[in-house]
């Protein structure tokens, strides 16, 4: 399965979570802190499932909610794509 990228990521944030206040999402943000970037836990459960529903796997939450940034999280989610099947 493809992996996910931050485009992808910032798309996700932006559908189901809104825009950041503090910074500029399509600039460097993979390693600013989700907290920084104005999004809390229930933003990410929602981009969490979003990408459950949309890639077809269930996703460590535990995992995730260990990734304090973008590209942390885009390393957990991206370890499940990997292992799961092309669809």
């Amino acid at each position: 399965m493809q992996p996910l990228h931050i485009k992808d990521l910032v798309r996700l944030l932006r559908t189901n979570a809104g825009d950041s206040d503090t910074f500029d999402l399509d600039g460097d943000v993979l390693d600013v802190p989700f907290d920084e970037l104005n999004y809390d836990s229930l933003a990410l459960l929602q981009v969490t499932g979003a990408i459950e529903r949309d890639y077809d796997v269930a996703l460590d939450e535990e995992a995730l909610e260990e990734a304090q940034t973008p590209r942390q999280y885009l390393e957990v989610v991206n370890q499940v794509l990997a292992s799961s099947p092309a669809a």
